[in-house]
């Protein structure tokens, strides 16, 4: 592949009106709806959603029982028991509900990343205004490496660029079952390579080139920064971690307590990771599970958030304690109120924007020029 190639098209925006074209009218009766719901008075949110729910000391945000409540209505789950494709094509309808129209100014061009395999497709964001070289966010949508992509997470990706006023590369890694563990890891460190060795042509500083993603995103986010550190050579600048996926091995605390009824469940975990890491996999290795790496010193500076209703918590502020204690610059922020998922509901009340704009900011922060 030639060096200048691997930029396809030209810088484009979507608005909210084309996006709307393409999404079934059914789908579109169902986000307005949704929207309805939202738009609601506080007390009758309230009397839909339910008493409020608490537990662990914390109170489940009203937009998020508000949510939790619209999804038990629909029937519709996170994972479909018919099965992988069935619940691709599920998360690909649901994002039109919850994720809102597309966040604009915001251009977008198709990006294919050389590997061994052929190529590994991506999209690079770039919002309006944006002058010169740039930081750079490489991001891994979550999914539990078996479902999501770029388009489920679109919206967060403009989000993160516009707030952040930084390119987003996001990247469409291989999946599982069809791809299982570490075919992940090795298309995450390889578009963060590609990143590097191309930043003059993304138009980002290649010392100013952060990853992140959520849930298995940041998993994969994380995993990439301790490969890429340990090796030598170029390393991230950042890590922008929501709820990682950290330690396969065992159930913490948060686990039992948010086993049901918050999004996320505790058998959803069970099914992601026996998709991604079938028997034989070792789940103790730190491509897999980073909390156990033997040595987290000289990592980049990193903000994780959390999720206080969600299964994952405990493992990723676990995580957030080990790299504080090997001297990493790390910012941890709980949103106590809030469930897994969060950044993708970024079309629905308040509350989950507020959380995501808060992790913007840090990415802002930690990749302006210096």
């Amino acid at each position: 592949m030639r060096g200048d190639s691997f930029l396809r098209g030209e810088s484009s925006t979507t608005t909210a009106q084309e996006g709307a074209m393409t999404i079934p009218f059914q789908v579109r009766v169902q986000a307005a709806v949704v929207r309805g719901a939202y738009a609601l008075p506080r007390p009758l949110r309230r009397l839909l959603a339910g008493a409020p729910v608490r537990r662990d000391g914390q109170e489940l945000a009203l937009d998020a029982q508000l949510l939790l409540r619209l999804q038990r209505l629909s029937g519709e789950q996170l994972v479909s028991p018919r099965g992988v494709a069935h619940s691709r094509a599920a998360l690909d309808v649901g994002r039109h509900l919850v994720s809102g129209p597309p966040i604009e100014p915001v251009g977008t061009r198709d990006v294919a990343i050389p590997v061994a395999y052929g190529d590994l497709p991506a999209t690079l964001y770039t919002p309006a205004g944006l002058d010169g070289p740039s930081g750079l966010l490489v991001f891994f949508h979550g999914g539990g490496w078996v479902v999501g992509s770029r388009a489920s997470h679109d919206n967060t990706a403009r989000f993160l660029a516009q707030r952040a006023g930084v390119r987003v590369l996001s990247v469409e890694y291989r999946l599982a079952p069809e791809h299982v563990f570490p075919s992940a890891v090795d298309d995450a460190l390889a578009a963060f390579d590609f990143a590097h060795a191309k930043a003059g042509d993304l138009g980002v500083d290649p010392a100013r080139i952060a990853v992140g993603g959520d849930s298995a995103g940041g998993n994969l986010a994380a995993v990439t920064a301790q490969l890429a550190t340990r090796r030598g050579g170029p390393a991230p600048a950042f890590q922008l971690l929501f709820y990682p996926a950290t330690d396969a091995t065992r159930h913490r605390r948060s686990r039992q307590l948010f086993a049901d009824g918050f999004f996320l469940t505790s058998a959803h975990m069970d099914w992601f990771s026996g998709h991604y890491a079938p028997e034989g996999v070792d789940r103790a290795d730190p491509r897999l599970s980073p909390l156990l790496a033997d040595d987290l010193s000289g990592l980049p500076p990193v903000y994780i958030a959390t999720a206080g209703f969600d299964p994952l918590r405990d493992e990723g502020e676990a995580y957030a304690r080990r790299l504080s204690e090997a001297g990493v610059t790390v910012a941890l922020s709980r949103q106590p109120d809030l469930v897994h998922g969060y950044v993708n509901f970024l079309g629905i009340g308040h509350r989950f924007r507020e959380a995501t704009a808060e992790a913007a900011g840090a990415l802002r922060l930690a990749l302006s020029p210096r």
